[in-house]
């Protein structure tokens, strides 16, 4: 099976939020986030994903709504295990739903979650959102304890965090991509699907692929944004595509 792409567009709302963030129903609120995902999928990304956070920094709860109504492939919830966003996946209940870590003071998602240690709070979680169907993926560390504890709560997929191999370098960077590997041969031989995301840019990615396996799906958004301020949305994720297309796993 091919490696696919999840598109991120939670910057295109960002981008919104700081001319808009007062006024979001007035008729001249640009860009707009289903316009956004259409084109994502027309240049071949196969999930749009989206986080709603608690802040509302980006997102807004009727984006949700809207994208839910318009996606067409398949929309990848990110989400934080707080009662009032679980409420709203498992009414909006995306295909796929994914755990993780937040903090109100982080820019970005900073780590991975800790699943190991949070095992009593993320089993009614995860029962719940598979329950109206969705399919529950866990962003975790390229860590073994992470990656077994994953499997022990009956979790279908994880997202390995990448973001510590995007902000090495040199030998740093190697051993960020043995991590990974590791982590991906035993989420494997779990019987584990293996996403990826954080990070991944048209830079890094190579190195990435060649030295990660079992991968079925990436999730990027910041890097594809940012090239599309200089080519467009279209031509930046048909790029990123172009760079995928030899991985075989």
């Amino acid at each position: 099976m091919s490696l696919t792409l999840g598109v991120n567009i939670d910057h295109v709302a960002t981008l919104r939020q700081a001319r808009y963030a007062r006024t979001p129903d007035a008729h001249n609120v640009e860009p707009d986030l289903v316009a956004a995902a259409a084109i994502c999928e027309r240049a071949g990304a196969k999930s749009i994903t989206v986080h709603l956070r608690a802040d509302r920094r980006h997102l807004q709860d009727h984006d949700l709504s809207r994208l839910r109504a318009s996606v067409r492939s398949k929309l990848n919830l990110e989400l934080g295990n707080t009662p009032e966003i679980l409420a709203i996946a498992l009414r909006t209940k995306p295909e796929d739903v994914c755990l993780v870590p937040e903090n109100r003071e982080e820019i970005t998602t900073e780590g991975g979650l800790d699943v190991h240690g949070r095992r009593t709070e993320l089993a009614p979680t995860i029962s719940a959102l598979k329950a109206v169907g969705a399919r529950v993926s866990l962003f975790i560390d390229p860590d073994e304890a992470q990656v077994r504890a994953a499997a022990e709560l009956g979790a279908p997929v994880i997202e390995l965090h990448t973001g510590a191999f995007a902000n090495a370098t040199g030998e740093a960077a190697a051993a960020e991509l043995r991590r990974l590997r590791a982590a991906a041969e035993l989420a494997a031989t779990l019987g584990l699907q293996v996403n990826a995301g954080h990070g991944l840019s048209y830079q890094n990615l190579p190195d990435f692929l060649e030295q990660v396996p079992h991968l079925r799906e990436l999730n990027v958004g910041h890097s594809i944004v940012s090239r599309a301020v200089f080519v467009g949305l279209e031509r930046a994720v048909t790029e990123m595509l172009k760079l995928m297309e030899p991985y075989r796993g």
